[in-house]
């Protein structure tokens, strides 16, 4: 039996997993006397798990070894494929709509971008469920194959610093890609992410209960805090029973989506020292201190005229308002704090989308769960901004730093400025699409920007007014989830998958 498993192809595991993950809300959905919707989950899951089982067997044959490159491919068909497996038992258990509502509602949350297509109202607990459940399962995926497979191809951020971290080494990615072959660093990567992944997904769902929260309603908010995917089954933290001190808690979660060092390198006495150092938590807080720092001061400075907000207490809640509001979606979660409307009132910003939009740009951290173009790649351009400031004034100047902080500044600047333009066209691309489709200049862009940076909750807030992903018309649908796919890959990834190189190995 061990090595049935050990044979199995990278797409059949999924299938594995997305079968048995199917048997979760069938309990939770019989326990509440739901029948109906267990039954969909439950024989959708037995069919997926026989039919996983029956592609296992026809794979046990020899093959030649899987590369990096087929694991990436296969990653690739993965969301485009692995969807449609996922919306099966939701298609039953919904009910009354088309397969595309539901195909888009799997892209959304597989790829972490939690879009809301349907009403939560008309969702039952345990569909909830499944779509948090689901989006947890996308955060532990890109979480495992970062590491087991962008990282040794310098993709995904790693191709800033071409360095990757093994075993508290810094190694290059050839002499990791001879250590051990792609499918052995998967397993030995989920192996090792997976228990801290759990646990930490544990342990804020508990803090959430402890805190007011319902059982089911606390672990949907705590799977999607570590998903980064934003899916709530009501209208995300406002209006809920912990309130302050569950956006605490959540607050504190987010720090695991701004820097792979959070939790990559264990909690031993080094990890403050580490926290402190990294290139990556140090630009996250800088972005969550100046920016709801100009929001709070702009009370004084543009909106004189308002002053029913004058008291300290609403102040405070303002400040926090603002500050929780930009860290969740700088990590590209899009959950809006329940005190956010007082932050807007104070500044008198009325719908400060823009901010909103630049900060879901920059994204999280290089190997987490958030999209955006990544926090570390906007540092290699801020320091390579700042050197050619300095040249301008001393020409001759050598710059200190060392090999990494060159790198950084030259080859690392150079490839995220490429991700960047890429990022720039892609939106341009899906935004021509959008309009294509009937849509006006606002709504196409927002939703551009939403789908490509994974942070689907964008689109209620950033806009003048909301937009209903399930009002838009069947192509305008697929492009958002098509968008939504190359925003989890990123376009770097997809022209290497293109790369002549790729085909002759």
């Amino acid at each position: 039996m061990v090595a049935y498993f050990r044979n199995l192809p990278f797409f059949a595991i999924l299938i594995f997993l997305a079968g048995g993950a199917m048997m979760v809300p069938a309990v939770v959905a019989t326990v509440s006397q739901d029948f109906e919707t267990g039954r969909a989950f439950l024989y959708s899951g037995l069919m997926v798990l026989i039919s996983a089982m029956l592609v296992g067997f026809a794979c046990q044959t020899p093959r030649r070894p899987p590369s990096e490159r087929s694991h990436l491919a296969s990653l690739f068909l993965a969301y485009l494929w692995l969807p449609l497996v996922l919306a099966l038992p939701m298609d039953q258990a919904v009910g009354n709509t088309r397969f595309v509502n539901v195909y888009l509602d799997m892209v959304s949350a597989l790829t972490t971008t939690g879009a809301e297509v349907f009403e939560p109202m008309r969702l039952a607990p345990s569909v909830h469920l499944w779509r948090g459940l689901v989006g947890w399962f996308g955060g532990l995926l890109i979480w495992i194959t970062a590491f087991a497979v962008l990282a040794p191809l310098n993709l995904g951020g790693y191709e800033v610093t071409s360095e990757a971290t093994v075993q508290g080494k810094i190694v290059n990615a050839r002499g990791q890609m001879r250590a051990a072959g792609a499918s052995e660093r998967l397993r030995k990567h989920a192996m090792r992410l997976t228990p801290i992944y759990a646990g930490l997904t544990v342990v804020l769902a508990v803090g959430l209960a402890a805190s007011g929260e319902t059982p089911l309603v606390a672990a949907i908010h705590a799977m999607s805090t570590l998903a980064t995917s934003g899916i709530s089954p009501g209208t995300g933290l406002e209006s809920r029973p912990p309130g302050f001190v569950g956006e605490v808690l959540i607050f504190f979660f987010f720090l695991f989506a701004l820097s792979r060092r959070t939790y990559s390198s264990g909690f031993g006495r080094e990890f403050r020292e580490r926290l402190t150092r990294d290139r990556e938590i140090r630009l996250a807080l800088f972005a969550t201190v100046v920016v709801p720092t100009l929001l709070f001061m702009r009370h004084w400075v543009g909106a004189l005229e308002v002053d029913d907000l004058s008291d300290g207490q609403a102040a405070l809640s303002a400040l926090w308002g603002a500050v929780f509001t930009v860290l969740s979606f700088l990590t590209t979660t899009g959950w809006v704090s329940e005190a956010w409307v007082d932050a807007r009132t104070w500044s008198g910003l009325q719908t400060p989308g823009l901010l909103l939009v630049g900060l879901v740009l920059m994204g999280g951290g290089v190997a987490t769960t958030t999209g955006g173009v990544k926090l570390l790649r906007v540092y290699a351009l801020y320091k390579h901004g700042v050197r050619e400031m300095g040249k301008l004034i001393y020409p001759n100047s050598v710059a200190g730093a060392g090999r990494l902080g060159r790198r950084i500044r030259r080859e690392g600047a150079y490839i995220a400025w490429v991700v960047f333009m890429l990022l720039v066209l892609s939106i341009a691309v899906v935004m021509v699409g959008l309009a294509a489709t009937g849509l006006d200049f606002e709504a196409a862009t927002v939703l551009a920007i939403s789908s490509l940076t994974t942070t689907g909750p964008l689109a209620s807030v950033a806009g003048a007014r909301p937009i209903d992903y399930f009002t838009l018309t069947d192509a305008a649908k697929l492009i958002c989830a098509a968008a939504m796919i190359v925003g989890r890959i990123e376009t770097l990834v997809l022209i290497a998958l293109l790369n002549p190189g790729f085909w002759r190995d």
